[in-house]
Parts: C-alpha cells; sequence; structure tokens
C-alpha cells in the first residue's frame, strides 16, 4: 500500500511539479562523495511529497470548507422563503377567523311572525334567529304563525327537544305569533321584544 502510494506521489510529481531550478542544480552537481546526490534527491522528493500531501490537504480542506457554507446558507433561503409563506398563511388565517366571529344582535329582538329576522341593531329592529340558552346550552328553535299551548311544562320540552315530531303536538296555529322555545324555557312573541325586558330568559345571540 505504501509503495503503491510513493508510485502515485512520484507520478504526480513528474507531471505536476515544476522542479527547483536549485534543487535540480544539487541533485545534479553532487557534493563529495558520490552517495551526497542521492541523498540530496530523496531529501527533495520527500520535501515534494510533503508539499503535496499539504496541497491535498488544504485542498480537502477548502472542499469542506465550501461544503459547510453550501450546508448553511440552503437552510437561510429555505427559512425564508417559509417565513413568506407562513406570513401569508397567517394573514389568511386571521381574516378566517375575523370572518368566523361574525355580528351580534345589540340589542337582542324577539318578534312575531310579521317581524323580519336577521341582525338586530337599534336602527335595524329584526328578530334574532341565532339564539342560544346559555342555561341549557340549547339553540333555540321558532315557529312562524303558530303558539305554545298552555299545558307545555318544563319536562315536555326537557324530554321532546329539539325534534319537531314531538314539539308539533303543543304547537298551535296562530297567525302573527311566533313560538321559541330551547330545553328549559318557552315563549310565543306577538310583537318586536327586546330580549332584556325579560329577565327569566338566559337566551343570547349567538352571532350571525
Amino acid at each position: 500500500m505504501a509503495e503503491d502510494l510513493d508510485e502515485l506521489l512520484d507520478e504526480v510529481e513528474s507531471k505536476f511539479c515544476s522542479p527547483d531550478p536549485l534543487r535540480l542544480d544539487m541533485v545534479e552537481r553532487p557534493r563529495g562523495g558520490g552517495g551526497g546526490g542521492v541523498l540530496s534527491n530523496d531529501r527533495n522528493r520527500a520535501e515534494a511529497k510533503e508539499n503535496l500531501r499539504s496541497t491535498e490537504a488544504f485542498k480537502k480542506e477548502d472542499d469542506l470548507d465550501s461544503l459547510i457554507n453550501e450546508i448553511f446558507e440552503e437552510p437561510n433561503f429555505d427559512k425564508k422563503h417559509f417565513k413568506l409563506k407562513s406570513k401569508s398563511s397567517g394573514n389568511t388565517s386571521v381574516r378566517a377567523s375575523i370572518r368566523g366571529l361574525g355580528k351580534s344582535c345589540s340589542p337582542v329582538y324577539l318578534g312575531g311572525s310579521a317581524v323580519p329576522c336577521g341582525i338586530g341593531t337599534n336602527t335595524s329592529q329584526r328578530a334574532c334567529d341565532r339564539l342560544r340558552c346559555v342555561a341549557c346550552d340549547f339553540w333555540v328553535v321558532s315557529y312562524d304563525d303558530h303558539r305554545w299551548d298552555r299545558s307545555c311544562d318544563y319536562l315536555f320540552f326537557r324530554n321532546n327537544m329539539p325534534e319537531f315530531h314531538k314539539l308539533k303536538t303543543k304547537l298551535v296555529k296562530k297567525k302573527g305569533t311566533r313560538a321559541y322555545a330551547c330545553q328549559c324555557s318557552w315563549r310565543t312573541i306577538e310583537d318586536l321584544t327586546d330580549l332584556q325586558t325579560d329577565h327569566q330568559l338566559r337566551w343570547v345571540c349567538g352571532k350571525h
């Protein structure tokens, strides 16, 4: 293995390493005895091999530095690209969250079938159709042109909400009225009514 390496270095030296004129002169003109030229030649060859090894080591070190730089440079680009992308997606999620919040009625109105449904405000008096009860955590249902029978009680709504085919047994037709109910409360409304005036109801606008 060592001999193969020496032969390879000799070949590289002969092809790529330009001879030093001073050292060549020393080799060609041995000092003193006949063995001095051989020693000088061996010394020069050893130095050339050492220089070649150093050159190869520096080259490998440079290649390693270049590779390290490439490794560290590429993630920076990806990171920048990721930041831009995440910023865009973040804006999208914020806009979606804002849309998801919706609008609430203020004040919250109840009303008969003649009162239009929608978002209620001081200037647009509409009956809220997105009511939710904070006591039983049920959505409030409503039926136009109907009223609740006087025999309705808490257990009836507790057991039958929100199935219409069971609730309709206690619904009575009456034009102009609107029947509201959750699992724990019920009302029959005919005129526009501010929900705050009925302190027993725990209904709130569930946002539109």
